[in-house]
């Protein structure tokens, strides 16, 4: 039975692993902020290539490269360019397949000389995909090879040693998002767009959900004419548990509106409540949201007003609608 080694002990101080740290942040933060200062029209010949591509995106690269790699197909993907990844070594063995003479192949290796890339770039010019390649030497085979090369050159890693991919990977994956975003702002991709392309998230949720989609209607509505008596009022606010009832007049269309924090300061005030119409005591001209307003906006009128019900009233003038904070947590929208 192999015996196992017992594990190094640090000796580093707590000052000393804080620096290491801050300055492992430090030399990543500076290997963008230099890929910025030196961009030029290779990135808006990446990108206006992609734009004129009528097949998808492919990104490749193996070992740290290909998990950057992995993460730039999904951002292409969630961001309006369709996009996969497909490992370069799994390229050379039948996956090549996969890519087609209308696609843009997008190639990661900090060298421009890993073996497995290298091996598939001739074959994807020669099927006729258009190759980018995004390398930490300009002078690479891969950087030669490719129809447009995206420089990431660094001036060292942050691994003190300098050898495990550390700022590259970041630089890599920064110079990809730079990219992606890009082209979302080309296509003109808004977030509804986005919202389809995340439709199980909490952001989906916010951007796709419309108050019609949430609100209580029909006999769910609290609601009283603007005759009814305030203790009519009481059996309406408690019949709807929404803590408030609408008051309408003839037309439906909403006067005004009673909560349950109304009926605290009433109480409060000690108001003799014999003979009250709920018209005496309401809140005029109610604050209100349309149907078809997202959820999300819903939900930010309350907070800024401070409320926790609201009407929805449609182009008409027409009470079709009532939501509160609950109907917007079971939805998940806050």
């Amino acid at each position: 039975m192999q015996e196992t080694k017992p594990q190094a002990v640090s000796r580093a101080t707590d000052d000393e692993l804080l620096s290491l740290g801050r300055d492992v942040l430090s030399i990543e933060a500076d290997a963008v902020l230099t890929l910025a200062r030196k961009l030029d029209g290779s990135f808006v010949a990446a990108t206006r290539m992609i734009l004129g591509a009528s097949g998808r995106v492919i990104v490749t690269g193996v070992g740290k490269s290909g998990h950057i790699g992995r993460k730039l197909a999904a951002t292409f993907a969630s961001t309006g360019t369709p996009a996969y990844f497909v490992h370069a070594a799994e390229a050379a063995h039948g996956d090549l397949g996969m890519i087609t003479s209308s696609d843009i192949v997008i190639a990661l290796s900090n060298s421009g000389t890993t073996a497995e890339v290298l091996t598939i770039a001739p074959l994807i010019k020669r099927h006729g995909a258009h190759l980018i390649a995004i390398t930490g030497n300009p002078s690479s085979a891969l950087a030669k090879l490719a129809d447009v090369h995206l420089d990431a050159t660094i001036e060292r890693e942050a691994c003190p040693l300098n050898l495990a991919p550390t700022a590259s990977t970041t630089a890599a994956l920064a110079l990809g998002d730079a990219l992606a975003v890009a082209l979302l702002d080309a296509r003109g991709f808004g977030p509804d767009d986005f919202a389809r392309s995340h439709p199980g998230g909490a952001l989906g949720r916010r951007l796709l959900t419309r108050v019609s989609d949430v609100m209580r209607t029909g006999e769910r509505i609290p609601r009283v004419p603007e005759s009814a008596t305030f203790a009519e009022a009481l059996l309406e606010v408690t019949r709807g548990g929404m803590g408030m009832t609408a008051i309408v007049n003839e037309q439906n269309h909403a006067i005004g509106i009673f909560t349950d924090g109304d009926l605290r300061r009433l109480l409060g005030a000690e108001t003799d409540m014999r003979g009250l119409k709920v018209a005496d005591v309401m809140h005029r001209n109610p604050r209100s949201i349309a149907p078809d307003a997202l959820a999300a906006e819903a939900a930010a009128t309350m907070e800024r007003a401070r409320i926790n019900q609201i009407l929805v009233i449609d182009e008409t003038k027409q009470l079709v609608g009532a939501l509160n904070t609950h109907d917007l947590m079971d939805a998940k929208v806050i």
